[in-house]
């Protein structure tokens, strides 16, 4: 993923304050900033999941500059050996301020936050019409994502939980992915298997979007 940018324009989306993005990853920039996922608008207005230069998760939503829903990390994600299974959800409808926001690494919900702003109820995200959606990489093609990436599934109007994408084995006890595509991905949503190098780009759900890499 170091030097490709994968990237489509949304279209109206079924639920602007409701949206869930899945990503199996293992990184390869240790040490960099990496984008997994950014839906643009503008320079500082924006809705991104990513790596911090420190190693830290970012899930965040920019309005010109302010910060109006973010949750970084305390714990750090350094292992290049490891593939990781990250879920962010955003749920701005969402009657509980603290579920509005949320981070699922590995099956597990992430609960410690050294930032943790809750947007306020029906705050918009920026997956709207008209702003792009990238994938490994922001809007400028800098920090990309350095690392390999596999089902990179966005779901456009549900709030869903790690459990729909993955589940733990049974003899290993080993969180794992459960392939095949969301099967309600909504307007926007979209399935990124990234199985065959040639064509990382293909979406397999339901709505077989183009993207462009």
């Amino acid at each position: 993923m170091a030097t490709a940018r994968i990237y489509r324009t949304f279209g109206t989306p079924t639920n602007l304050d409701k949206w869930t993005v899945s990503a199996w990853i293992k990184r390869g920039g240790i040490g960099d900033g990496e984008y997994i996922f950014q839906g643009w608008n503008a320079s500082t207005t924006y809705t991104s999941l990513r790596f911090g230069t420190d190693s830290t998760l970012d899930f965040n939503n920019r309005t010109s500059g302010t910060y109006n829903g973010q949750l970084i990390t305390t714990r750090v994600f350094q292992d290049p050996s490891a593939w990781y299974h990250i879920v962010a959800v955003w749920d701005a409808d969402n009657a509980t301020p603290g579920d509005r926001m949320k981070i699922y690494v590995n099956g597990d919900e992430e609960t410690a936050f050294s930032t943790d702003t809750n947007p306020s109820s029906g705050q918009a995200s920026y997956v709207a019409s008209g702003d792009v959606c990238n994938i490994g990489v922001n809007n400028v093609s800098s920090d990309m994502f350095a690392g390999c990436m596999s089902w990179v599934q966005f779901v456009d109007g549900a709030a869903l939980a790690a459990t729909d994408f993955g589940s733990v084995d049974a003899d290993s006890g080993i969180w794992k992915i459960k392939p095949g595509a969301y099967g309600t991905p909504g307007t926007n949503g979209f399935t990124l298997a990234m199985e065959d190098r040639s064509n990382l780009d293909l979406d397999s759900s339901s709505n077989a979007h183009t993207f462009t890499t």
